[in-house]
């Protein structure tokens, strides 16, 4: 599938690649990609993706071509995960999934046997087989295994020597054909007349080590499956069909014959099959699949609703505005897959062991064989030979870093948390500094009536109803903010009469007969109206306590004053806690005056020191800027859109989005529900997922650090031990689905 990236003019391709076994598979083709002129490909063997960009001059056919080239394969009929139905690709995966499985019992039932036959001498009771008769039958028996069982890692192998690569299967080919080889000799020396000294065979090793290594193979494949799960959740929440209005008849139609204008209609229970806006109706919907939140939200007319969704109550018609791979969950899955194919930083190095891994691995095997075959004889050189090939596992190193971002993208996405690639994942982890833009970042974002100080004859319904009808031809934000507490109260407004409204001061209308006046007061004083003392008062307190207070006076005399206020949100004093907590400095930045952003950096938990003020929005930048050059890493929070030029300058920026493209595309992060305690629930999972990444390439180094040398040898000379090549089998095949397991790990994760 190909999309266009508007900034750097090139297509990016994305194809499914067949035939990997390890990291120096990966290694290899992206490494034969980048030779295409004006290319940059990135392989993940985790995921089994390439994804190339690439010049209009490179076409996807000159992609595949070099993928096959190196020796590897490409699911042409692979389709966008956004689709309901299992793509050939994946019913190709299951197939090859049961026929693994079907190669592991059959290998293992025969290697018992094989194990039967060399340890029978041992049971007492049971007459001694010869020796030639006993090796006859665990050739018979080891030749399935190694041919049709193994076949993966000879074809493998002969496919590498044709375009000049090594990789696993190479090692394992190498290892187990020499056991099975060498074995085969000693079993028809004399039909082959050929002289051997009295030597064993080891046709178990062969066997044994290709089972343990397929049955590693399963287990790993299961497990990556696991780990990639979070995109088919996401792709199989799409509804199936759509209910749509046409010719005046309501008819249900495949979610792929949808068009962007259709009317659609969605009844209690069932999913949004597509996003749209609402054209009649109201409800309360279930939109955890875009912003991790369980609590339904309410909805009416003109407001958006998204696909996949659940209508949880009532009926409604909307209007299809994103229809296809433009939906919201599309965009979620391609945000998502793109992150799990991009590469971290600290996965360089794992990159540059296993493009040279392969080659080392043999020659060390080849020195063993030569030096203790001078100094032990032939049978511990074979077998150290055969441990070194066997044991070495460069798919350990290959898991490492992808399947940590696999598993952490997807529950980031699971949880409204959507990461752009992997290299933001590992930056966010590293900051020290966070610094918050204060509208719809700490706040809400809408003002609201917070104080009503009432000093007329009215009762206070009354007086705010007067209030609210005066402004309820007001555009004005804070007008806006008056009635909507009044209907909040269920107060019914009259229509105001001879409206007129005052630029920068206020509103004056007739109401119910009674001549309404508000505004600041500055308005209050040209109109002659004296405001009492207390109400005065009354509202230099509201200002220093970062509220606006709005002025009413009723036929001519003061009424009394209603104080607005964007407030915090209910997370954002806990969330700019653990922050703090964890050692981050907590930054706020607005364009509110000194007062205000004091007031609400109080309420919100953050120091007046670290309170930047009157600061304009091209100017957010600046600030970031400024935290930097005094040596901090620093994230900004913002709301994608405004903040657009503050998120690209910080170290990491995260854009508070409402599910919209804009917000996604503004920052590295983008925080689906707007909540704080979220975004500490992504730097959470940043952490964690970094930590596992390290655990893991720990793990992967250490494990092929410390155990080749012993299979080699190292300590035969000091303690006669050494290390059986069926044990070097089962220690591989255990490296790598121990990596995946750990990360795995991160599927408990609770934001």
């Amino acid at each position: 599938m190909n999309k266009r990236d508007k900034e750097t003019k090139k297509i990016k391709t994305t194809l499914k690649i067949r035939g990997m076994h390890c990291a120096s598979c990966a290694v290899i083709i992206e490494k034969n990609l980048n030779k295409l002129p004006d290319t940059k490909a990135t392989v993940n063997y985790a995921n089994e993706k390439a994804v190339v960009e690439h010049s209009k001059k490179i076409k996807e056919t000159d992609i595949v071509k070099t993928i096959r080239d190196s020796g590897y394969d490409v699911y042409e009929n692979g389709k966008p995960t956004i689709l309901t139905e299992m793509t050939a690709e994946e019913e190709e995966k299951q197939r090859d999934l049961k026929s693994l499985k079907l190669k592991v019992i059959l290998g293992a039932v025969l290697s018992a046997g094989i194990m039967a036959l060399g340890y029978i001498s041992l049971i007492s009771g049971i007459p001694e087989i010869p020796t030639k008769t006993q090796n006859i039958l665990m050739f018979l028996l080891a030749l399935p295994v190694q041919f049709w069982v193994g076949r993966v890692f000879i074809t493998g192998f002969i496919k590498g020597l044709k375009h000049r690569n090594a990789n696993m299967d190479t090692l394992i080919a190498i290892g187990t054909l020499t056991a099975f080889i060498f074995s085969t000799v000693v079993t028809f020396a004399a039909e082959l007349s050929i002289n051997i000294p009295e030597v064993g065979t080891y046709f178990d090793v062969s066997a044994v080590v290709i089972t343990l290594v397929l049955l590693g193979k399963y287990f790993e494949a299961r497990a990556k499956g696991r780990a990639n799960s979070a995109v088919k959740k996401l792709a199989g929440l799409a509804p199936r069909t759509a209910r749509v209005i046409r010719d005046g008849e309501e008819i249900d139609i495949p979610i792929d014959e949808v068009e962007v204008g259709d009317e659609i209609v969605v009844r209690p229970g069932e999913k949004i099959p597509v996003d749209g806006i609402i054209s009649s109706g109201t409800s309360s919907i279930d939109e955890s699949m875009v912003t991790g939140e369980s609590m339904p939200v309410d909805k009416s007319k003109g407001d958006k609703v998204y696909g996949a969704t659940i209508n949880k109550a009532g009926s409604f018609n909307f209007k299809a505005e994103k229809v296809g791979s433009d939906t919201l969950l599309a965009q979620i899955i391609r945000l998502v897959e793109e992150a799990q194919g991009s590469k971290a930083p600290v996965q360089k190095l794992a990159d540059v062991v296993s493009s040279y891994f392969v080659p080392i691995v043999i020659s060390i095997s080849i020195a063993a064989f030569a030096i203790w075959y001078i100094f032990a004889g032939l049978t511990i050189a074979l077998l150290a030979m055969v441990a070194v090939v066997v044991i070495a596992c460069p798919c350990a190193l290959g898991l490492a870093t992808p399947t940590a971002i696999m598993v952490g993208t997807g529950k980031g996405a699971e949880n409204g948390i959507l990461i752009k690639d992997a290299e933001s994942l590992e930056r966010f982890q590293k900051i020290n500094a966070i610094l918050l833009d204060k509208t719809g970042t700490i706040t809400k974002g809408e003002p609201e009536v917070v104080d009503v100080y009432n000093i007329s004859n009215l009762s206070e319904s009354e007086f705010i109803k007067f209030s609210a009808a005066a402004e309820k031809r007001s555009e004005h934000p804070l007008g806006l903010a008056i009635v909507k507490e009044a209907e909040k109260r269920k107060l019914k407004l009259p229509d105001p009469k001879n409206f007129e409204s005052i630029p920068g001061e206020g509103v004056k209308a007739m109401v119910d007969g009674k001549s309404v006046i508000k505004g600041n007061e500055k308005l209050f004083k040209r109109e002659k109206i004296g405001p009492h003392a207390d109400l005065i008062k009354k509202a230099e307190a509201l200002a220093k306590e970062g509220k606006t207070p709005i002025f009413t006076a009723i036929d001519g005399k003061a009424a009394g004053v209603i104080a607005i206020a964007d407030t915090i949100k209910r997370d954002s004093r806990s969330a700019i806690k653990n922050f703090e907590n964890a050692s981050l400095d907590v930054y706020m930045v607005t364009g509110d005056n000194r007062y205000t952003a004091e007031a609400i950096a109080k309420k919100a938990g953050i120091p007046a020191k670290n309170v930047f003020a009157e600061v304009a929005p091209e100017d957010k930048e600046k600030k970031v800027k400024e935290l930097q050059e005094k040596g901090m890493s620093v994230a900004m929070v913002g709301d994608g859109i405004n903040d657009a030029p503050a998120l690209a300058a910080a170290d990491i920026g995260i854009a508070m989005g409402t599910g919209t493209d804009i917000a996604m595309e503004a920052g590295q992060i983008t925080i689906m529900n707007g909540s704080l305690d979220t975004t500490y629930s992504a730097w959470k999972l940043s952490k964690d997922t970094i930590k596992i990444i390290r655990e893991n390439l720990f793990w992967a180094f250490a494990y092929n650090v410390i155990l080749i040398p012993i299979a080699a040898g190292i300590l035969y000379p000091f303690t006669g031990f050494i290390l059986s090549p069926i044990i070097a089998g089962g220690a591989m095949a255990f490296s790598s689905v121990t990596v995946v397991a750990n990360s795995l790990r991160l599927k408990r994760f609770r934001a």
